[in-house]
């Protein structure tokens, strides 16, 4: 196999931080190599050789020698870390309405919540040393707390320029009420788990029939004026052959539906024990299932220019008349990098609701007809491919803007959430 970088990972036992190499089969994937003195030697695909590795990750610098030694035991953001921060997760309750089959925060736990105050604060240490970054309020789930209205309106005046809500939703739905005094305390964004169009899926994933409940969710939203993006968790075998229809379905819900944010399954936090042999599903698996059920061509998906460009993708697109989507970006790849700044006003502008506004009269400009149907009538597909123990590179460590607010530390992500294996239900 061909050698194409050498970088640093660790073992999925133990988490010992050990050299890994990342190396091409003969059929195009690239898989991740390392071996932990302990517990033997691990290979995992990170590539499936469905698009051009090379092209896809060109302007990704490897790990200078001698980088990533102690990553990420004791991980906080270190000198040697490469991008500032643009999203904060912040958990504000382990408590949970569902106990889902995968839940990267072994959300569920009856441990009593942070006083609020605390919260207060935390939110504005967050403002002050991030630069006004994008919040998110996150669990466990998060609108089983009754004061989550409160925390949102003080993380706006702390200087949070944006605040969003991961939820599964079900609270939205059944108190309408509760979700206006979210938006009327200043909420931007709702992040909305939403997994597919069947109620197999979510009862596959989530152990209940919620799609009628998540779309009443969306409605609610919609009326407020909250934008909606959805976010699934794509497993193999469960919802991977119904992403065409969630796109269909997100078309017809704009524009109260910004956007979709797919996440591939990781394997960290709770996760079926041996699920992470069989069920691993790679970006570039990802932007191919798309493309073929969606009709989307490949060259619309465009790599992250503020993460490390394995980390996700993202393609915005404008909804025609005939119900295809046209792509805004036209495969057009931006030079160099952006910074964290640029990419959360991106993702602002793209995930933010706004209250709806009439079409255009006749005789209006051509720009402005742009301006509407950019704003009514267009549609956001990006992913978060997020590491866990076994496909975890340090190279894409280093690259993190999300980050994950912890007594006072700010890590990134996926150190924050790292488990070993073993520890699989």
């Amino acid at each position: 196999m061909e050698l194409l970088r050498k970088t640093r990972s660790v073992c999925p036992v133990c988490l010992q931080n050990v050299p890994a190499e990342l190396r091409r089969t003969a059929e195009g994937r690239v898989l991740l190599q390392k071996s932990c003195p302990e517990h033997g030697a691990f290979s995992c695909a990170v590539w499936q050789g469905k698009a051009d590795f090379g092209a896809w990750s060109a302007g990704s610098a490897p790990l200078p020698a001698g980088a990533g030694e102690t990553c990420p035991a004791g991980c906080g953001l270190c000198p040697q870390h490469e991008t500032d921060t643009c999203c904060v997760v912040l958990e504000v309750t382990r408590r949970c309405n569902l106990r889902c089959r995968y839940c990267f925060a072994d959300g569920g736990a009856q441990t009593p919540d942070v006083p609020l105050e605390t919260l207060k604060a935390a939110a504005a240490d967050i403002a002050a040393r991030c630069g006004g970054p994008l919040l998110q309020l996150s669990g466990g789930e998060p609108t089983l707390r009754d004061d989550l209205p409160e925390l949102v309106r003080a993380a706006k005046a702390a200087g949070c320029s944006y605040v969003q809500l991961n939820t599964n939703g079900l609270r939205l739905a059944r108190e309408p009420a509760y979700a206006a005094a979210l938006a009327e305390a200043g909420l931007d964004i709702v992040f909305l788990q939403f997994d597919g169009t069947k109620n197999e899926i979510y009862q596959a994933l989530r152990g209940a029939a919620l799609l009628e409940e998540k779309l009443e969710a969306i409605r609610v939203c919609a009326a407020l004026g909250l934008g909606v993006t959805l976010v699934p968790t794509v497993v193999r075998g469960v919802n991977d052959d119904d992403l065409g229809a969630l796109v269909d379905l997100a078309k017809s819900l704009l524009p109260g539906v910004r956007g979709i944010h797919f996440q591939p399954v990781s394997f960290f936090g709770r996760f079926p024990a041996g699920a992470e042999n069989s069920e691993r599903y790679t970006l570039d698996a990802l932007m191919w299932d798309l493309s073929r059920q969606a009709g989307i061509p490949m060259e619309a998906f465009l790599p992250s220019r503020c993460d490390h460009p394995l980390c996700g993708f993202h393609a915005a697109f404008l909804l025609e008349a005939d119900g295809s989507l046209q792509p805004l970006s036209g495969g057009a790849r931006a030079p160099g990098r952006c910074s964290a700044r640029e990419n959360r006003e991106y993702v602002a502008r793209r995930w933010r609701g706004g209250p709806a506004t009439s079409p255009p009269e006749e005789g209006t400009s051509d720009f402005d007809r742009f301006l509407y149907r950019v704003r009514h009538e267009s549609l956001t597909l990006s992913s978060m491919a997020f590491q866990d123990a076994e496909n975890l590179n340090i190279e894409r460590l280093h690259r993190c803007s999300l980050h994950v607010y912890d007594a006072g530390r700010l890590k990134p992500f996926c150190a924050h959430y790292l488990s070993p294996i073993s520890q699989a239900e």
